[in-house]
């Protein structure tokens, strides 16, 4: 097959491009592999002296917390806002999708108006309910709002998808004597199963990557997530074990990673069969 020189220059600019923005990665793992006091005086992506101690000291932690402890609080609440993510948004979304109720419209640009607003107008409202709730330094303010369908672009983005499965599907169950409950749990979840994929990615990565949130409610070192783990390898001073914190970054990394790319399939159908394209 004969590639055209302008195809040609494309492929070049994109592959240029992609290197261009995996090169902060690939200097994050390589500088990971390398002594301490060669990582700001080796720049190059091969490290000449290669050392696991990072590692070793990385997981071994700070502040006497072990760093496996980090990740798994930050498995815990990410799990819980995903579950909490896809079935309340789920629930919402096939009402707004299915179901015909009063001021419906009106309740939808509600909705929608709601993506627009910045978060940051609402964290001092939300911080003085919750610490009025007591919930300051435990996992409920990161995990609970995930319980009560608050993303209004996951209830957005499977109202779309929902809306292009065929309503006849719901008359048949119908005719068959199923009831709104079994029609969401039995037709329309399975078969949105991609958009559902779609949120659960993007609400683990959002929700594990998470710095704000967490630094906002949690105040002992022993619920700290990944995020709030790597901070405590800076120091102010400026004698910050930069070695462990680039192990454990990299480290980091991994669990988006393998959801990602084992759920790239779904993720890019759902993206495309709920309109909502690049």
């Amino acid at each position: 097959m004969q590639i055209s020189p302008r195809k040609l220059s494309m492929h070049l600019v994109i592959l240029a491009l992609g290197l261009f923005m995996l090169y902060p990665i690939l200097w994050l793992i390589s500088s990971s592999f390398k002594p301490s006091g060669m990582i700001f005086t080796d720049t190059s992506l091969w490290p000449k002296a290669v050392t696991l101690s990072n590692y070793v000291q990385g997981w071994a932690g700070i502040a006497g917390t072990r760093f496996s402890s980090f990740f798994v609080n930050s498995f815990i609440i990410a799990l819980a806002c995903v579950a909490g993510n896809v079935l309340t948004c789920s629930l919402a979304a096939y009402a707004f999708g299915r179901l015909d109720f009063s001021l419906k419209k009106i309740w939808f640009a509600v909705m929608m108006v709601t993506i627009m607003l910045p978060h940051h107008v609402t964290i001092i409202p939300q911080y003085i309910l919750f610490k009025h709730l007591n919930w300051i330094n435990t996992y409920y303010p990161l995990t609970i709002p995930k319980w009560l369908s608050t993303d209004a672009f996951f209830i957005f983005l499977m109202v779309q998808f929902i809306r292009g499965l065929p309503r006849e599907l719901d008359e048949s169950a119908t005719i068959d004597g199923c009831g709104q409950i079994q029609i969401y749990w039995r037709i329309v979840l399975p078969l949105a199963m991609p958009a559902l994929i779609t949120t659960a990615i993007f609400t683990f990565i959002w929700t594990w990557d998470d710095f704000f949130g967490a630094l906002l409610y949690l105040n002992s070192a022993n619920l700290y997530t990944v995020p709030l783990g790597l901070r405590l390898f800076m120091d102010s001073t400026g004698d910050s074990a930069w070695g462990p914190l680039l192990a454990m970054s990299a480290l980091s990394l991994v669990p988006s990673m393998i959801i990602f790319f084992s759920c790239q399939k779904y993720f890019v159908e759902g993206i495309s069969t709920s309109g909502i394209k690049g």
